[in-house]
Protein backbone atom coordinates (compact mmCIF):
# COMPACT_ATOMS: atom_id res chain seq x y z
CA UNK A 1 0.00 0.00 0.00
CA UNK A 2 0.95 3.75 -1.15
CA UNK A 3 1.96 6.46 2.24
CA UNK A 4 -0.47 8.53 0.42
CA UNK A 5 -4.42 7.85 0.75
CA UNK A 6 -6.66 9.32 -1.54
CA UNK A 7 -10.12 10.09 -1.38
CA UNK A 8 -12.92 9.11 -3.70
CA UNK A 9 -13.01 6.28 -6.77
CA UNK A 10 -16.11 5.22 -8.59
CA UNK A 11 -16.12 1.76 -10.35
CA UNK A 12 -18.51 1.69 -13.22
CA UNK A 13 -19.99 -1.75 -13.45
CA UNK A 14 -20.21 -4.51 -10.42
CA UNK A 15 -19.36 -7.55 -12.34
CA UNK A 16 -15.94 -9.31 -11.71
CA UNK A 17 -13.63 -7.04 -13.36
CA UNK A 18 -15.50 -4.46 -10.97
CA UNK A 19 -15.71 -6.10 -8.23
CA UNK A 20 -12.04 -7.21 -8.02
CA UNK A 21 -10.87 -3.78 -9.05
CA UNK A 22 -13.19 -2.27 -6.00
CA UNK A 23 -11.16 -5.01 -4.07
CA UNK A 24 -7.83 -3.28 -4.62
CA UNK A 25 -9.03 0.80 -4.69
CA UNK A 26 -10.60 -0.01 -1.29
CA UNK A 27 -6.68 -0.60 -0.09
CA UNK A 28 -6.31 2.85 -1.84
CA UNK A 29 -9.02 5.24 -1.20
CA UNK A 30 -10.97 6.10 1.66
CA UNK A 31 -14.34 5.30 0.00
CA UNK A 32 -15.16 3.12 -3.23
CA UNK A 33 -18.32 3.41 -4.98
CA UNK A 34 -19.51 0.45 -7.42
CA UNK A 35 -21.82 1.58 -10.05
CA UNK A 36 -24.47 -1.26 -11.14
CA UNK A 37 -27.27 -1.38 -13.79
CA UNK A 38 -28.73 -4.37 -12.01
CA UNK A 39 -30.30 -4.73 -8.96
CA UNK A 40 -28.48 -7.78 -6.92
CA UNK A 41 -29.83 -10.80 -6.46
CA UNK A 42 -30.25 -11.59 -2.82
CA UNK A 43 -29.60 -15.06 -3.34
CA UNK A 44 -27.10 -16.84 -6.01
CA UNK A 45 -28.81 -16.05 -8.80
CA UNK A 46 -29.19 -14.95 -12.85
CA UNK A 47 -28.90 -11.62 -13.50
CA UNK A 48 -29.83 -9.79 -16.49
CA UNK A 49 -26.48 -7.60 -16.93
CA UNK A 50 -24.62 -10.80 -17.47
CA UNK A 51 -26.15 -12.76 -20.61
CA UNK A 52 -23.31 -15.56 -20.45
CA UNK A 53 -24.03 -15.77 -16.71
CA UNK A 54 -26.07 -18.92 -17.86
CA UNK A 55 -23.00 -20.53 -19.17
CA UNK A 56 -19.76 -22.48 -18.65
CA UNK A 57 -17.22 -20.50 -16.13
CA UNK A 58 -14.65 -21.64 -13.95
CA UNK A 59 -11.76 -20.09 -12.34
CA UNK A 60 -8.52 -20.82 -14.03
CA UNK A 61 -5.40 -21.53 -11.65
CA UNK A 62 -4.06 -17.97 -12.41
CA UNK A 63 -7.48 -16.22 -11.65
CA UNK A 64 -7.35 -18.46 -8.54
CA UNK A 65 -4.38 -17.79 -7.06
CA UNK A 66 -4.80 -13.94 -7.67
CA UNK A 67 -8.47 -13.90 -5.95
CA UNK A 68 -7.01 -15.45 -2.96
CA UNK A 69 -4.54 -13.18 -2.50
CA UNK A 70 -6.89 -10.59 -2.92
CA UNK A 71 -9.65 -12.40 -0.93
CA UNK A 72 -8.09 -14.44 1.61
CA UNK A 73 -10.10 -16.96 2.58
CA UNK A 74 -12.13 -16.81 -0.90
CA UNK A 75 -11.50 -20.47 -2.07
CA UNK A 76 -12.19 -22.21 0.37
CA UNK A 77 -15.62 -20.24 1.08
CA UNK A 78 -16.30 -20.93 -2.56
CA UNK A 79 -15.74 -24.86 -2.19
CA UNK A 80 -17.75 -24.15 1.06
CA UNK A 81 -20.47 -22.77 -0.99
CA UNK A 82 -20.61 -25.58 -3.38
CA UNK A 83 -18.21 -25.33 -6.06
CA UNK A 84 -16.31 -28.13 -7.36
CA UNK A 85 -12.47 -28.29 -7.14
CA UNK A 86 -9.96 -30.53 -8.91
CA UNK A 87 -6.92 -30.35 -10.41
CA UNK A 88 -6.77 -28.46 -13.80
CA UNK A 89 -5.38 -31.71 -15.66
CA UNK A 90 -5.72 -34.42 -13.40
CA UNK A 91 -9.56 -34.10 -12.97
CA UNK A 92 -10.28 -32.38 -16.46
CA UNK A 93 -10.84 -34.41 -19.40
CA UNK A 94 -9.46 -32.65 -22.45
CA UNK A 95 -10.13 -33.65 -25.88
CA UNK A 96 -8.63 -31.56 -28.44
CA UNK A 97 -8.05 -33.04 -32.03
CA UNK A 98 -10.48 -35.50 -31.18
CA UNK A 99 -7.85 -36.59 -28.80
CA UNK A 100 -7.46 -37.42 -24.76
CA UNK A 101 -4.87 -35.38 -22.90
CA UNK A 102 -2.72 -37.34 -20.41
CA UNK A 103 -4.09 -36.57 -17.34
CA UNK A 104 -1.79 -35.85 -14.85
CA UNK A 105 -0.86 -33.96 -11.39
CA UNK A 106 -0.42 -30.11 -11.85
CA UNK A 107 -0.69 -28.94 -8.73
CA UNK A 108 -3.32 -26.12 -10.17
CA UNK A 109 -6.47 -25.50 -8.85
CA UNK A 110 -9.59 -25.64 -11.30
CA UNK A 111 -12.43 -24.31 -9.32
CA UNK A 112 -15.82 -25.18 -10.96
CA UNK A 113 -18.77 -23.55 -10.34
CA UNK A 114 -21.78 -21.52 -12.06
CA UNK A 115 -21.16 -17.70 -12.54
CA UNK A 116 -23.23 -16.57 -10.25
CA UNK A 117 -22.37 -18.47 -7.11
CA UNK A 118 -18.60 -17.26 -7.96
CA UNK A 119 -19.60 -13.38 -8.84
CA UNK A 120 -22.10 -13.53 -5.38
CA UNK A 121 -19.22 -14.93 -3.29
CA UNK A 122 -16.99 -12.39 -4.43
CA UNK A 123 -19.37 -10.04 -4.34
CA UNK A 124 -20.53 -10.65 -0.64
CA UNK A 125 -16.88 -10.46 0.09
CA UNK A 126 -16.25 -7.06 -1.95
CA UNK A 127 -19.12 -5.62 0.13
CA UNK A 128 -18.14 -6.23 3.20
CA UNK A 129 -15.12 -4.26 3.59
CA UNK A 130 -16.18 -0.99 5.72
CA UNK A 131 -15.32 1.92 2.92
CA UNK A 132 -16.89 0.32 -0.24
CA UNK A 133 -20.41 1.05 -1.18
CA UNK A 134 -22.12 -1.27 -4.09
CA UNK A 135 -24.78 1.10 -6.03
CA UNK A 136 -26.92 -1.02 -7.65
CA UNK A 137 -29.83 -0.35 -9.85
CA UNK A 138 -28.19 3.10 -11.47
CA UNK A 139 -27.30 3.82 -15.16
CA UNK A 140 -24.98 5.62 -15.66
CA UNK A 141 -25.44 8.82 -17.52
CA UNK A 142 -21.86 9.96 -18.29
CA UNK A 143 -18.51 11.22 -17.36
CA UNK A 144 -17.78 14.80 -16.20
CA UNK A 145 -14.73 16.52 -17.03
CA UNK A 146 -12.27 18.76 -15.29
CA UNK A 147 -12.69 22.68 -16.82
CA UNK A 148 -9.64 21.98 -19.11
CA UNK A 149 -10.56 18.36 -19.83
CA UNK A 150 -7.51 16.87 -18.88
CA UNK A 151 -8.90 14.89 -16.16
CA UNK A 152 -12.80 13.03 -15.42
CA UNK A 153 -13.75 14.90 -12.14
CA UNK A 154 -16.71 13.18 -11.52
CA UNK A 155 -19.56 10.56 -12.65
CA UNK A 156 -23.52 11.31 -13.11
CA UNK A 157 -25.57 8.27 -12.58
CA UNK A 158 -29.71 7.91 -11.98
CA UNK A 159 -31.42 5.54 -10.34
CA UNK A 160 -33.52 3.47 -12.21
CA UNK A 161 -36.18 2.92 -9.99
CA UNK A 162 -36.45 6.60 -8.73
CA UNK A 163 -36.80 10.16 -10.70
CA UNK A 164 -33.33 11.00 -9.15
CA UNK A 165 -29.87 11.46 -10.62
CA UNK A 166 -26.68 11.80 -8.43
CA UNK A 167 -23.46 13.18 -9.15
CA UNK A 168 -20.35 11.28 -7.90
CA UNK A 169 -17.52 13.09 -7.43
CA UNK A 170 -14.35 11.36 -8.01
CA UNK A 171 -10.09 11.06 -7.82
CA UNK A 172 -10.58 7.88 -9.74
CA UNK A 173 -12.79 6.32 -12.65
CA UNK A 174 -12.71 2.61 -13.29
CA UNK A 175 -14.43 1.69 -16.59
CA UNK A 176 -15.44 -2.11 -16.15
CA UNK A 177 -18.79 -2.07 -17.87
CA UNK A 178 -18.18 -5.07 -20.43
CA UNK A 179 -18.33 -5.51 -23.98
CA UNK A 180 -20.59 -2.53 -24.15
CA UNK A 181 -18.32 -0.01 -22.98
CA UNK A 182 -19.02 4.14 -24.12
CA UNK A 183 -15.74 5.02 -23.44
CA UNK A 184 -14.75 5.10 -26.84
CA UNK A 185 -17.27 7.61 -27.32
CA UNK A 186 -16.83 9.54 -24.05
CA UNK A 187 -13.18 9.62 -25.21
CA UNK A 188 -14.42 11.32 -28.75
CA UNK A 189 -16.92 13.27 -26.73
CA UNK A 190 -13.90 15.06 -24.63
CA UNK A 191 -11.44 15.43 -27.79
CA UNK A 192 -9.76 12.75 -27.22
CA UNK A 193 -8.99 9.71 -29.88
CA UNK A 194 -11.03 6.55 -29.45
CA UNK A 195 -8.73 3.59 -29.71
CA UNK A 196 -8.11 1.29 -32.06
CA UNK A 197 -9.77 -2.00 -32.36
CA UNK A 198 -9.23 -5.15 -32.99
CA UNK A 199 -12.33 -7.13 -33.85
CA UNK A 200 -12.33 -11.07 -34.54
CA UNK A 201 -15.41 -12.13 -36.29
CA UNK A 202 -16.07 -15.92 -35.78
CA UNK A 203 -20.67 -15.61 -35.43
CA UNK A 204 -20.34 -17.79 -31.81
CA UNK A 205 -23.25 -19.41 -30.85
CA UNK A 206 -24.00 -20.83 -27.28
CA UNK A 207 -26.87 -23.38 -25.24
CA UNK A 208 -26.51 -24.33 -22.41
CA UNK A 209 -28.49 -26.15 -19.77
CA UNK A 210 -28.28 -28.20 -16.41
CA UNK A 211 -28.80 -31.91 -15.61
CA UNK A 212 -28.88 -33.74 -12.51
CA UNK A 213 -25.07 -35.16 -11.99
CA UNK A 214 -24.56 -38.93 -12.11
CA UNK A 215 -21.78 -39.29 -10.10
CA UNK A 216 -20.47 -42.42 -12.34
CA UNK A 217 -20.26 -40.41 -15.47
CA UNK A 218 -17.60 -38.27 -14.12
CA UNK A 219 -15.65 -40.35 -11.70
CA UNK A 220 -13.29 -38.12 -10.07
CA UNK A 221 -13.13 -36.07 -13.20
CA UNK A 222 -14.97 -32.10 -12.84
CA UNK A 223 -14.97 -31.03 -16.30
CA UNK A 224 -14.95 -32.50 -19.64
CA UNK A 225 -13.44 -30.39 -22.76
CA UNK A 226 -14.58 -31.01 -26.04
CA UNK A 227 -12.33 -28.83 -28.15
CA UNK A 228 -13.27 -27.71 -31.54
CA UNK A 229 -10.36 -27.70 -33.77
CA UNK A 230 -10.07 -27.12 -38.05
CA UNK A 231 -13.06 -28.87 -40.06
CA UNK A 232 -14.90 -28.92 -36.86
CA UNK A 233 -17.43 -26.39 -36.00
CA UNK A 234 -18.78 -27.70 -32.71
CA UNK A 235 -17.40 -28.06 -29.18
CA UNK A 236 -18.53 -28.44 -25.36
CA UNK A 237 -18.00 -28.20 -22.00
CA UNK A 238 -19.70 -30.40 -19.50
CA UNK A 239 -18.87 -29.20 -15.79
CA UNK A 240 -19.74 -30.19 -12.18
CA UNK A 241 -21.31 -26.94 -10.37
CA UNK A 242 -23.04 -26.61 -6.79
CA UNK A 243 -25.79 -28.49 -5.73
CA UNK A 244 -25.03 -31.52 -7.60
CA UNK A 245 -25.57 -29.99 -10.85
CA UNK A 246 -24.18 -30.12 -14.25
CA UNK A 247 -23.84 -27.64 -16.84
CA UNK A 248 -23.85 -28.62 -20.37
CA UNK A 249 -22.70 -25.77 -22.44
CA UNK A 250 -22.70 -26.47 -26.40
CA UNK A 251 -21.22 -24.20 -29.16
CA UNK A 252 -20.92 -23.69 -32.66
CA UNK A 253 -19.32 -21.04 -34.71
CA UNK A 254 -20.13 -19.25 -37.91
CA UNK A 255 -23.94 -20.04 -38.41
CA UNK A 256 -23.21 -23.20 -36.40
CA UNK A 257 -26.05 -23.25 -33.85
CA UNK A 258 -26.78 -25.53 -31.22
CA UNK A 259 -30.80 -26.00 -30.68
CA UNK A 260 -32.75 -24.73 -27.28
CA UNK A 261 -35.67 -27.55 -27.76
CA UNK A 262 -34.59 -31.01 -25.96
CA UNK A 263 -34.52 -33.12 -28.82
CA UNK A 264 -32.43 -30.61 -30.97
CA UNK A 265 -29.56 -30.12 -28.23
CA UNK A 266 -29.44 -33.63 -27.64
CA UNK A 267 -29.10 -34.57 -31.35
CA UNK A 268 -26.32 -31.63 -31.12
CA UNK A 269 -24.78 -33.39 -28.32
CA UNK A 270 -24.07 -36.45 -30.81
CA UNK A 271 -22.03 -34.74 -33.41
CA UNK A 272 -19.03 -33.54 -30.91
CA UNK A 273 -16.00 -35.36 -31.56
CA UNK A 274 -16.46 -37.57 -28.35
CA UNK A 275 -19.65 -39.27 -27.25
CA UNK A 276 -18.77 -38.02 -23.50
CA UNK A 277 -20.86 -35.47 -22.92
CA UNK A 278 -23.87 -37.10 -25.40
CA UNK A 279 -23.79 -40.12 -23.25
CA UNK A 280 -24.19 -38.24 -19.90
CA UNK A 281 -26.92 -36.55 -20.97
CA UNK A 282 -29.01 -39.35 -22.02
CA UNK A 283 -28.41 -40.86 -18.53
CA UNK A 284 -29.26 -37.64 -17.01
CA UNK A 285 -32.46 -35.63 -15.58
CA UNK A 286 -32.73 -32.19 -17.73
CA UNK A 287 -33.01 -29.85 -14.83
CA UNK A 288 -34.20 -26.90 -17.18
CA UNK A 289 -34.81 -25.68 -20.65
CA UNK A 290 -31.45 -25.07 -22.44
CA UNK A 291 -30.50 -21.00 -22.80
CA UNK A 292 -28.77 -19.61 -25.80
CA UNK A 293 -26.12 -16.63 -26.16
CA UNK A 294 -24.37 -15.24 -29.15
CA UNK A 295 -21.06 -13.19 -29.96
CA UNK A 296 -20.85 -12.23 -33.05
CA UNK A 297 -17.03 -10.81 -32.73
CA UNK A 298 -15.12 -10.24 -29.91
CA UNK A 299 -13.10 -7.28 -29.53
CA UNK A 300 -9.72 -6.05 -28.24
CA UNK A 301 -9.21 -2.14 -27.64
CA UNK A 302 -5.84 -0.73 -28.20
CA UNK A 303 -6.08 1.88 -25.14
CA UNK A 304 -2.38 1.54 -25.08
CA UNK A 305 -1.61 2.72 -28.10
CA UNK A 306 -3.07 6.09 -27.63
CA UNK A 307 -1.18 8.85 -27.12
CA UNK A 308 -3.00 11.30 -24.76
CA UNK A 309 -5.63 9.84 -21.99
CA UNK A 310 -7.61 11.87 -19.12
CA UNK A 311 -6.23 11.81 -15.95
CA UNK A 312 -8.10 9.76 -13.20
CA UNK A 313 -9.43 7.17 -15.35
CA UNK A 314 -8.82 3.80 -16.60
CA UNK A 315 -10.48 0.93 -17.92
CA UNK A 316 -10.35 -2.71 -16.71
CA UNK A 317 -11.93 -6.43 -17.96
CA UNK A 318 -14.14 -6.88 -20.92
CA UNK A 319 -14.80 -3.21 -21.20
CA UNK A 320 -10.74 -3.39 -22.76
CA UNK A 321 -10.92 -6.14 -24.15
CA UNK A 322 -13.31 -9.19 -24.51
CA UNK A 323 -12.41 -12.57 -25.20
CA UNK A 324 -14.50 -15.96 -27.11
CA UNK A 325 -15.47 -17.44 -23.88
CA UNK A 326 -15.21 -20.90 -25.20
CA UNK A 327 -11.49 -20.70 -23.74
CA UNK A 328 -12.53 -19.48 -19.93
CA UNK A 329 -10.33 -16.94 -19.57
CA UNK A 330 -12.33 -13.67 -19.00
CA UNK A 331 -12.25 -13.79 -14.97
CA UNK A 332 -8.74 -14.59 -14.71
CA UNK A 333 -7.97 -11.96 -17.30
CA UNK A 334 -9.85 -9.89 -14.74
CA UNK A 335 -8.02 -11.13 -11.74
CA UNK A 336 -4.49 -10.01 -13.35
CA UNK A 337 -5.73 -6.95 -14.68
CA UNK A 338 -6.49 -5.97 -10.52
CA UNK A 339 -2.83 -7.29 -10.01
CA UNK A 340 -1.90 -4.95 -12.70
CA UNK A 341 -4.05 -1.56 -10.91
CA UNK A 342 -2.41 -2.62 -7.33
CA UNK A 343 0.75 -2.14 -8.91
CA UNK A 344 0.61 0.81 -10.69
CA UNK A 345 -1.76 2.22 -7.62
CA UNK A 346 1.55 1.56 -5.49
CA UNK A 347 3.54 3.98 -7.55
CA UNK A 348 1.56 7.52 -5.81
CA UNK A 349 -0.44 9.98 -6.95
CA UNK A 350 -2.33 9.95 -9.94
CA UNK A 351 -2.14 6.15 -11.98
CA UNK A 352 -0.12 6.61 -15.26
CA UNK A 353 -2.71 5.77 -18.02
CA UNK A 354 0.08 5.00 -20.57
CA UNK A 355 1.97 2.88 -17.88
CA UNK A 356 -1.52 1.05 -16.82
CA UNK A 357 -2.45 0.12 -20.39
CA UNK A 358 1.09 -1.07 -21.25
CA UNK A 359 1.12 -3.57 -18.15
CA UNK A 360 -2.76 -4.85 -19.34
CA UNK A 361 -1.85 -5.16 -23.39
CA UNK A 362 1.36 -7.35 -21.77
CA UNK A 363 -1.31 -9.06 -19.77
CA UNK A 364 -3.40 -9.64 -22.94
CA UNK A 365 -0.87 -10.96 -25.00
CA UNK A 366 -0.54 -14.59 -24.48
CA UNK A 367 -4.57 -14.83 -23.67
CA UNK A 368 -5.60 -13.12 -26.67
CA UNK A 369 -2.94 -15.16 -28.94
CA UNK A 370 -4.27 -18.32 -27.55
CA UNK A 371 -7.70 -17.79 -28.47
CA UNK A 372 -7.23 -15.97 -31.60
CA UNK A 373 -4.75 -17.96 -33.22
CA UNK A 374 -7.02 -21.32 -33.02
CA UNK A 375 -9.94 -19.04 -34.06
CA UNK A 376 -8.36 -18.02 -36.84
CA UNK A 377 -7.30 -21.30 -38.17
CA UNK A 378 -10.77 -21.76 -39.42
CA UNK A 379 -11.71 -20.59 -42.66
CA UNK A 380 -14.21 -18.23 -42.75
CA UNK A 381 -13.02 -16.43 -39.24
CA UNK A 382 -12.21 -12.84 -39.75
CA UNK A 383 -9.40 -11.26 -37.74
CA UNK A 384 -6.02 -9.32 -37.23
CA UNK A 385 -2.63 -10.89 -37.96
CA UNK A 386 -1.22 -11.91 -34.91
CA UNK A 387 2.63 -11.59 -35.29
CA UNK A 388 4.97 -13.91 -36.40
CA UNK A 389 5.82 -16.52 -33.48
CA UNK A 390 7.84 -19.71 -33.49
CA UNK A 391 4.90 -21.45 -31.79
CA UNK A 392 3.43 -21.87 -35.12
CA UNK A 393 0.26 -23.89 -36.04
CA UNK A 394 1.82 -26.80 -37.04
CA UNK A 395 4.12 -26.70 -33.68
CA UNK A 396 0.95 -26.46 -31.70
CA UNK A 397 -1.27 -29.12 -33.19
CA UNK A 398 1.91 -31.49 -32.43
CA UNK A 399 1.98 -30.47 -29.29
CA UNK A 400 -0.63 -31.04 -28.12
CA UNK A 401 -1.26 -34.56 -30.29
CA UNK A 402 1.88 -35.61 -27.92
CA UNK A 403 0.23 -34.49 -25.25
CA UNK A 404 -2.19 -37.47 -25.28
CA UNK A 405 0.87 -39.96 -24.61
CA UNK A 406 3.54 -37.67 -22.70
CA UNK A 407 1.94 -36.35 -19.15
CA UNK A 408 4.80 -33.76 -19.02
CA UNK A 409 4.42 -32.27 -22.00
CA UNK A 410 -0.04 -32.51 -21.16
CA UNK A 411 1.12 -30.42 -17.87
CA UNK A 412 3.35 -27.87 -19.99
CA UNK A 413 0.45 -26.99 -22.54
CA UNK A 414 -1.87 -26.43 -19.51
CA UNK A 415 -0.13 -24.66 -18.04
CA UNK A 416 0.09 -22.36 -20.59
CA UNK A 417 -3.33 -22.47 -21.66
CA UNK A 418 -4.32 -21.79 -17.61
CA UNK A 419 -2.05 -18.15 -17.99
CA UNK A 420 0.43 -19.52 -15.71
CA UNK A 421 3.04 -19.95 -17.66
CA UNK A 422 4.11 -17.82 -21.04
CA UNK A 423 3.45 -19.81 -23.97
CA UNK A 424 7.26 -19.38 -24.89
CA UNK A 425 8.03 -22.29 -22.12
CA UNK A 426 6.13 -24.44 -24.73
CA UNK A 427 9.98 -24.45 -26.47
CA UNK A 428 11.84 -25.27 -23.69
CA UNK A 429 14.70 -27.20 -26.24
CA UNK A 430 13.92 -30.61 -24.38
CA UNK A 431 10.29 -30.33 -24.50
CA UNK A 432 10.38 -29.21 -28.45
CA UNK A 433 12.61 -32.23 -28.40
CA UNK A 434 10.42 -34.63 -27.13
CA UNK A 435 7.29 -33.31 -29.00
CA UNK A 436 9.50 -33.67 -32.06
CA UNK A 437 10.32 -37.19 -31.48
CA UNK A 438 6.55 -38.16 -31.00
CA UNK A 439 5.61 -36.41 -34.58
CA UNK A 440 8.59 -38.01 -35.89
CA UNK A 441 7.50 -41.20 -34.36
CA UNK A 442 4.28 -40.92 -36.07
CA UNK A 443 2.65 -43.24 -33.08
CA UNK A 444 -0.27 -40.88 -32.51
CA UNK A 445 -3.31 -42.41 -31.59
CA UNK A 446 -6.18 -42.22 -33.77
CA UNK A 447 -9.15 -39.52 -32.87
CA UNK A 448 -11.84 -40.87 -30.38
CA UNK A 449 -14.73 -41.75 -32.79
CA UNK A 450 -18.13 -39.46 -32.79
CA UNK A 451 -20.87 -41.87 -31.87
CA UNK A 452 -22.70 -43.40 -34.40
Amino acid sequence: MSTDRRDRAVVLGGGMAGLLAARVLADEFASVTVVERDLYPTAFAQRRGVPQGHHSHGLLPLGQQIAEDLLPGLTNELITAGAVPGDILDNVRWFLHGRQLRQTVTGLTLLSASRPLIEGIVRRRVAALSNVTLLNGHDIVGLSPSADHRRIASVRVTSRYEAASRILPADLVIDATGRGSRTPRWLAELGYAAPDEDRVGLDLTYASAVFELVPEVFGNDVVVVTGRYPGQLSGGVMQRIEGGRVLVTLAGVLGKRPPLDPEGFHAYAQDLAVPDTYEMMCSARPLGDAVGFRLPTYIRRRYERLTEFPAGFLVVGDAACSFNPVYAQGMSVAAAQAAALRTELRHGGDPDASRFFGAVSRILDAPWALAVGPDMALAGVTGPVLPRSPLTTEYLANLQLAATQDAEIAAAFIRVASLVDPPPALLRPELARRVASVAAAGSQPEPVPAPA
